[in-house]
């Protein structure tokens, strides 16, 4: 998977394997994805540093935080995204992060532009969650 933000990308597993019992921890964790049915690919993380949040609100977790994204085609230019959060260290229960969140394809002459944030705005942004989560 590609991210326009800082151009990285994330690797999915599609080969079958399980996931490991016990992965180093990784900024995006190790992921394996398999096809539910036609129209639904689902993505099983484990393996996430706590170094990193669950969400751009800055909430935390920890490094036995499981994660499934469920990517559901409703039509041809739509999918929904439902993402669900599972750390039992940190939350009292499993919960869901996004129910349902439509993803509409682009048009075919869509360019994307880069997104690569200097550190003084890094910064910032950190600064500003940082106050955020004191009050």
């Amino acid at each position: 998977m590609l991210y326009s933000f800082n151009q990285i990308w994330r690797i999915i597993w599609t080969d079958g394997r399980k996931l490991p019992d016990d992965p180093d921890p990784r900024w995006f964790g190790y992921s394996v994805g398999h096809w539910d049915d036609d129209y639904t690919f689902v993505v099983d993380t484990v393996g996430l540093t706590d170094r990193t949040w669950v969400d751009s609100g800055g909430f935390p977790h920890s490094e036995k935080m499981k994660v499934q994204e469920r990517y559901h085609r409703v039509s041809a230019n739509v999918i929904e995204l439902s993402v669900s959060i599972d750390d039992p260290l940190v939350y009292t229960k499993p919960w869901l992060s996004r129910d349902k969140m439509p993803l509409k394809r682009l048009p075919d002459d869509t360019d994307f532009l880069e997104q690569v944030y200097a550190a003084s705005e890094v910064q910032g942004f950190k600064a500003d969650v940082s106050d955020k989560t004191k009050n």
